[in-house]
């Protein structure tokens, strides 16, 4: 435990804690659009336990994340997950026809937090992952603490889009964002896309407008279909 007195291990764990406030901004915007729907109580069993899963996972992926960055077609898959998720999170399907409010949709908004925390932390473990430089207690230790932080921004993600629902729309267009960023970062056209620097944004604006776009036609459409009733 001697490493708990020295000056690096705390600067590494500064700087770990500062790289999750920065990086959890999109996490905690995907976490309160997946509990937004649920019942006060649930929405924060559904925010702590995504949280807390959610940094498990990117504990364990932090120690394979440069091998799994290597494989190709890996972040088109992830992109396109992320695209659907957004849309999902914008139509409200996630939570299923005829569901409750009940176990069933906490359920589905825990694992929805999950598949995107996943996706859009392949990038953001790297960061972290040179930061610890290899000290496991450091990785871990950061992480945890990062927990506390996610949960509020999440909190207050979903009091925000109560009083503003158009961070609603904003919110599933980061997604889109982030899911048009992930697909041209994939190892496979990252050459590419580093020669044609344009590209990255012009994937991610695309990756929104999809989501946004699709999401509000599909709005519209179930609008008109139950006036019709």
């Amino acid at each position: 435990m001697e490493f708990l007195s020295t000056p690096d291990f705390w600067i590494g764990l500064v700087k770990i804690v500062w790289i999750n406030i920065i990086l959890s901004g999109d996490n905690a915007v995907v976490i309160a659009l997946a509990a937004r729907s649920l019942p006060p109580e649930q929405q924060r069993k559904a925010i702590m336990f995504g949280s807390g899963a959610a940094v498990v996972l990117r504990i364990v992926l932090t120690v394979v994340a440069a091998k799994l960055l290597e494989l190709s077609f890996l972040q088109v898959i992830g992109g396109v997950l992320l695209l659907w998720i957004g849309y999902q999170l914008l139509t409200g399907e996630e939570e299923g026809e005829g569901h409750a409010k009940g176990t069933g949709s906490m359920a589905a908004a825990i694992r929805t937090i999950l598949i995107a925390d996943l996706v859009m932390s392949l990038d953001n473990v790297i960061a972290v992952a040179a930061t610890a430089q290899g000290n496991m207690v450091l990785l871990i230790l950061g992480l945890a603490i990062s927990i506390p932080l996610v949960i509020f921004g999440s909190t207050l993600m979903i009091k925000l889009m109560e009083r503003f629902p158009v961070i609603i729309t904003l919110g599933a267009a980061l997604i889109g964002w982030v899911g048009g960023e992930t697909v041209v970062n994939d190892n496979l056209l990252r050459g590419y896309t580093m020669a044609h620097p344009w590209l990255h944004y012009a994937a991610a604006a695309a990756g929104a407008l999809l989501v946004v776009g699709l999401g509000k036609f599909m709005q519209a459409r179930s609008a008109s279909k139950q006036q019709a009733l």
